[in-house]
Formats: structure tokens, sequence, C-alpha cells
């Protein structure tokens, strides 16, 4: 059975720009076609935007493993340029919001897309930043319709998050040009050799005057229409002016994982109470350099034993396993026994850049057998096991 289609018919010179008499028909045109039970959206949606060149297309994929999404993304652009849009246009209509808004609605309830996708060129109008808003509102209110009901887990609570490329117009027109001569020279050598697929050209890519009013027209539209979403969605600016590398850290620094914001309400209540581990760590140097002198200042002798231990005994080993960065060592030593001593010698370990880790491992040694009874009495045997890994040589190994 196929996929129900929206349909289409050109619509007049003077387009309805009221968002509610727009969306309000198209979603009572989903109930009766889907039936309210399979109007299954994304768990997440992602609203991707930015200027011409700010690198959309390249960090889209980087975009969706971080975010673990797997379906592709949903392009405007190319929905828009499907047969039935192309019928409208063909026929002299124009693709207004009505359309675009069906055409979305109906491609976010296709099942790839359930856990997430990501959104590019929507929205644009301030009819289509209406219309997100209560598209929004719609699926709020079928999480909690739904919520308790055996369908619960089809309908879970919908994130939006609004991700910004930005790079300056300098740098917009600087990306737009050179993206234009490696076309050319692309599609000269498809051409000079008969292999590979020629690249479409824009015009825009070409003309310095076209692609500074390409940029100044995303400012005017999407970045307006985007901007006015600060306030109800999670918004994320990220600087995009510098090499790919650079970018992608810049992606993951700003999308760190929020439970409270893409977890049930009930599962985060019952989460809450443990500690995630960027608030564990964020003072973990300050305590670390406590602890240290706080040795040096109380039991100034057992610590000057530890490290002496460290570096006549386990140094040397650590050290031949510099290539793996990996050492494990077993140690009988009494020091090890003493209150304390575990901890400090981590301490000492992690303060110097390696990670370390101390636990004990008890064998039964037999000592003495009693002939007449045939028992055997053993001695309780502690070996200290010291794990020690650090970032070993990079050393190539043919």
């Amino acid at each position: 059975m196929s996929e129900p289609q929206p349909t289409f018919t050109p619509t007049a010179d003077l387009e309805i720009k009221d968002a509610r008499i727009i969306f309000d028909p198209i979603w009572e045109d989903l109930g009766g076609e889907y039936g309210r039970e399979n109007l299954r959206f994304p768990k997440e949606i992602i609203l991707l935007g930015g200027a011409p060149g700010s690198g959309k297309g390249t960090n889209t994929a980087f975009i969706s493993k971080t975010r673990g999404l797997t379906s592709a993304p949903i392009v405007m652009s190319s929905l828009l340029d499907a047969p039935n849009m192309k019928t409208v246009k063909d026929a002299g209509g124009m693709i207004g919001d009505r359309e675009v808004l069906s055409a979305l609605l109906h491609e976010l309830l296709k099942p790839q897309h359930r856990d997430g996708v990501i959104l590019d060129g929507f929205p644009r109008t301030k009819v289509q930043v209406e219309c997100l808003k209560m598209l929004y509102e719609r699926m709020t209110r079928l999480w909690r319709d739904h919520y308790g009901t055996p369908l619960a887990s089809h309908f879970r609570q919908p994130v939006v998050q609004i991700i910004v490329l930005f790079v300056t117009e300098q740098e917009s027109i600087s990306r737009q040009l050179k993206r234009g001569r490696d076309a050319r020279a692309h599609n000269e050598e498809v051409r000079r050799t008969r292999h590979g697929e020629l690249l479409e050209k824009r015009v825009t890519d070409f003309d310095e005057r076209l692609a500074g009013r390409r940029y100044r027209v995303f400012k005017e539209q999407t970045w307006d229409a985007l901007l006015s979403l600060k306030d109800v969605f999670h918004y994320h600016l990220i600087n995009a002016q510098g090499p790919i590398a650079e970018v992608e850290l810049n992606i993951l620094k700003e999308l760190e994982y929020q439970s409270s914001l893409e977890l049930d309400p009930l599962t985060y209540n019952r989460l809450r109470t443990l500690p995630v581990a960027s608030e564990i760590i964020i003072h973990a140097r300050q305590e670390l350099v406590k602890r240290l002198d706080g040795y040096e200042l109380n039991c100034p002798e057992l610590f000057q034993r530890v490290v002496t231990f460290i570096e006549t005994t386990l140094m040397p080993v650590i050290k031949l396993h510099a290539i793996s960065g990996h050492a494990n060592i077993n140690s009988e030593d009494d020091l090890l026994g003493e209150a304390g001593t575990p901890g400090m010698l981590i301490d000492v370990f992690s303060e110097r850049g390696y990670h370390a880790m101390v636990d004990v491992h008890r064998l039964e040694i037999p000592q003495q057998v009693d002939l007449a009874t045939g028992q055997i009495t053993c001695r309780i045997k502690k070996v200290h096991r010291i794990n020690i890994r650090f970032k070993g040589s990079e050393i190539r190994r043919g």
C-alpha cells in the first residue's frame, strides 16, 4: 500500500496569511487521513539554519551523529521540488505557506523520522513560525493524551531545538564564490574525462553581488524567523567561521546532553538524584590539589614513602610500557596495606596525568597440613593490583 501523499491546488494571488486558518484544516485532514492514533511525529526536531556557505550541508552528518539521529535530513528545497509540487508550479500556482506546511507534516509522519530528524529550511516566514508553534502544541497534547496508555511509547515528549550556523557576510560570499570555482573546475574535469557526474551550478556562486544578496535575504527572512523562536525553543548559535574541526568542537560544546529536555518527566525524576559526570568533575582538580597539599602538611613521612615507592618500584615498569600506554603491576609491598596509601598513590598519579586503579586480590596459600586429619591451614596473601593507563606513543607500526 503506497503512502498517502498531500494534494495541492494552485494558490490564489492573495494567499491567506492567518496561521490558524492555514494550520487547522491541514491538521484535521491529517487526522482523517491517518487516524489520530497514527499521528506519530518525531521525538526530536532540529531546525537547522545558516547563511549560504555557513556549512549546513557539511555539518549535517556530524550533527546527526552527535544527536544519534539515523534518518536523512528533511531539506525543504528538495521537498518542494517533488513531482506534486512541480505540478502546482506548472499550473501557474505559487508554493505558499499552506502547501509548504502540508508537505512538511506528511513528511514528518514517515516512520524513519520517529526518533528525530534535522529540518533544513523551515520556518522561513512569520506564518510558518506560528504554524510551527501550533504543531508543537499539538504534538505535546498528543503526548499528554496518550501518557499511561498502551500507545504511550509512540507519543513521547517532543523536543524542538534550533541550531544556527553563523558566518559573516564577507565569509559567506567568499565561500559561495569558492563553491562556484570548485564546481566549474569539477565539471570541466568531468567533461574532459567523461567520468563522474556534473555538479549543479548556482548563478549566485559566480557573482559577488548576487552572493551578497543571498546572504542579506537570509538575514531578513530565515534569520529573523528562527530568532523569533529563541524564547520558545532551545536555541543554539554556533560560530561556523573556522575550519571544520573547530566548528565540530563548537557544535559538541553547544549540544551537551541535557536529560531534563529529552527524558520523560517521570524517568528524569527517578534519575535526578544521581549526579551527572560534569557535576562531579567540575571541581575535581581543586579537590585533588587540596588532598595532595593535605598529605604534605599532615603526613609528610608516609607521603614521601609513597612517592619513593612510585619512583623506584612502579615507574621503571611503567616506562617499559610507554608504547602501549598501559601497565599492570602486582605488588605485595606492605606499604600498600597502610590506611590511606592506595588513595594517596592514585592522587599522585592523577596529578602527573596518569589514570590509576588499585585493588586487592586475596589468595589462600597452603601453609601447614595436619597429617592426622588432612586439614590444610592457609595463610592469606594480599596482592595489590595496580593498573596504570596513560597516552602511549603514537609511533607508527608497519
